[in-house]
């Protein structure tokens, strides 16, 4: 029997990212849900999972992955028959990680720094440079579309899609149509439906 998939899981939170894969790899798991504002994730049980107390994290069988864009990267590679990553070898493996890492080495940082209302540095000694570069290099590749690596879906749209969306509803990017297009291209889909009303279930059970 394959180790079982344990995702520890907070509603309304990056880790419902990883759900909505979960769904779309039609993957087995267990949702070991905590309850963000109860600090349920600030407790020792799940401190022994991930010291920094963040989701998603990860375990499969004796295995424990953290940071957002590693349990993508893995999941995806778990189920190849699902064809959510290029393999290696594949022409577009190489854009496939360059749109994953660009999410957590420029995209991130870039939009929670300007959140943050934080002073700019030198572009030449930011790792993402300015906003602005990243902003038009992250529009541009939308506006080819209709996913970031063209007409083939990965879960590299997942985690766009995901954050994408959760930015826009807070105002934290400037309104683009291209960024408004992809969100409801990648959360209309099935999985990304289905994840979503669990995702509003667990949420209404702590809230009751």
């Amino acid at each position: 029997m394959a180790p079982q998939l344990t995702l520890y899981h907070c509603p309304h939170s990056r880790s419902t990212g990883v759900l909505t894969l979960l769904e779309e790899l039609h993957a087995p798991y267990e949702l070991h849900v905590m309850n963000m504002k109860k600090g349920e994730n600030r407790e020792a049980a799940y401190l022994a999972v991930n010291p920094m107390g963040k989701v998603p994290a990860l375990r499969h069988g004796d295995a424990v992955i953290t940071e957002q864009v590693a349990i993508y990267l893995y999941l995806a590679d778990l189920f190849p028959d699902a064809k959510l990553a290029p393999p290696l070898g594949d022409p577009e493996r190489g854009p496939y990680l360059r749109w994953m890492a660009f999410y957590g080495s420029c995209f991130e940082p870039a939009v929670i720094d300007r959140w943050m209302k934080r002073e700019p540095v030198d572009k030449s000694a930011c790792g993402y440079g300015d906003f602005d570069d990243m902003f038009s290099t992250m529009t541009a590749q939308l506006s080819k579309g209709p996913y970031l690596l063209g007409d083939r879906f990965s879960a590299v749209d997942v985690l766009w899609g995901a954050s994408l969306g959760w930015m826009s509803a807070f105002d934290l990017l400037p309104k683009r149509p291209e960024i408004a297009d992809y969100v409801a291209r990648v959360q209309g889909r099935p999985a990304a439906v289905a994840a979503g009303e669990k995702d509003s279930q667990l949420a209404a059970a702590q809230a009751a």
